[in-house]
């Protein structure tokens, strides 16, 4: 397999874009990303869209096909995909586009994440997804709780920590500290999660350029490579999973991550991990081994994951704070991570931070993506 590195990246604000289409926003992130690599339209050989619920969101399926066409691609016949994965399409679009370059199928592909979402109301969410998708977290929540002693307020940390985060980041949805008196005291979603521990509806959209990486570094001096990646499904119903605390399709593909990069989870400075809830990202720090299991509440109550903590997670503000569009998401997340590597943070740059990780999961926890990037230079 061929070495793949990230060299141009892309999005869009994230939040209630009433005033932009779907199209509108795919095509902006895409752009964005490709002239950032300084690619011309020919350069490109495919393009991937991670994207989860056009049809049912918006009555607009072919979504890959309308990007290319709108973006001013469509004479060029390329092949465009569509993935579908729950909130991890994104991420597994980025990983389609790896195994292409790699495989030597393709050199230099552009990897899309859009999704339109607050052109519809509850009832359609709740169609999705199932009107008990908070509940579903609420009993990991719980059985988390009793059997580790996770309290509320260690929950309640993880969203004062990445609203902090959020708070420097220019394109997310909600760029304002929160306390934790702020997430104890909001109405309750599912208990024990309340309004504060939940991710918000987004638009939004954000894209990548994946180049081979001999050929990558004619475009940049500070190629992203992909340094491992895992994929790994579960139980779609919580009753049939082996432990409510614990997913492990997010085990099995971290595993699968680090030992593809044969690397550790104390190699890594900056993570990103799926935060729709704020049990989430416990449970996320815990299965990808950053922290014991079980630890995952003190360890952020105690700073241990904040910016420039013993491993920074979430730098972007996460799902909570920069926002959710789900098929954006897990592309979103590499942005943040190239921008890490590349030392562009801004305000909220790790420091020496030279590996960093993403994870993305769809549903509850079904399926579960992991890649590992570090600085080819």
């Amino acid at each position: 397999m061929r070495d793949v590195a990230i060299i141009g990246v892309g999005e869009t604000e994230f939040g209630e874009l009433w005033d932009r289409s779907f199209r509108d926003l795919g095509i902006e992130a895409g752009l964005k990303a490709i002239q950032d690599a300084k690619l011309r339209s020919e350069d490109i050989d495919a393009v991937y869209i991670g994207n989860m619920s056009a049809g049912k969101f918006i009555d607009q399926e072919h979504v890959s096909a309308l990007v290319a066409d709108y973006a001013g691609l469509a004479d060029m016949h390329l092949p465009t995909v569509r993935v579908e994965g729950g909130g991890a399409c994104g991420a597994i679009a980025l990983l389609q586009g790896r195994l292409a370059i790699a495989s030597g199928m393709h050199d230099i592909v552009v990897v899309g994440g859009a999704e339109k979402m607050t052109d519809v109301g509850e009832v359609q969410w709740e169609t999705v997804f199932g009107a008990t998708f908070a509940g579903l977290y609420a009993m990991m929540a719980r059985r988390h709780m009793y059997e580790y002693g996770t309290t509320r307020e260690q929950m309640a940390a993880v969203a004062v920590k990445n609203h902090k985060n959020g708070a420097l980041n220019p394109e997310a949805q909600f760029q304002k500290e929160i306390t934790i008196d702020t997430v104890l005291q909001a109405p309750w979603v599912a208990e024990p999660l309340g309004l504060f521990d939940c991710a918000p509806l987004s638009d939004g959209a954000a894209a990548v350029v994946l180049c081979e990486m001999q050929k990558a570094r004619k475009f940049t001096d500070t190629p992203i490579r992909i340094a491992g990646s895992g994929q790994a499904s579960d139980f779609l119903a919580l009753h049939d999973r082996r432990d409510l605390t614990m997913m492990d399709a997010t085990v099995v593909a971290g595993k699968r991550a680090f030992q593809e990069a044969r690397l550790e989870p104390k190699d890594i400075q900056v993570a990103e991990v799926h935060d729709n809830f704020t049990i989430s990202e416990i449970l996320a720090i815990e299965d990808l081994r950053f922290v014991e299991k079980g630890k995952g509440g003190p360890a952020t109550a105690d700073g241990l994951t904040a910016l420039n903590g013993k491993i920074s997670v979430n730098t972007s503000g996460g799902l909570k704070a920069r926002g959710q569009p789900v098929g954006a998401t897990g592309v979103a997340q590499a942005v943040e991570i190239v921008r890490q590597l590349r030392g562009q943070g801004g305000k909220r740059q790790v420091v020496g931070a030279r590996r960093g990780l993403t994870h993305t999961l769809g549903g509850t926890g079904a399926t579960a993506v992991v890649h590992i990037f570090e600085r080819g230079d």
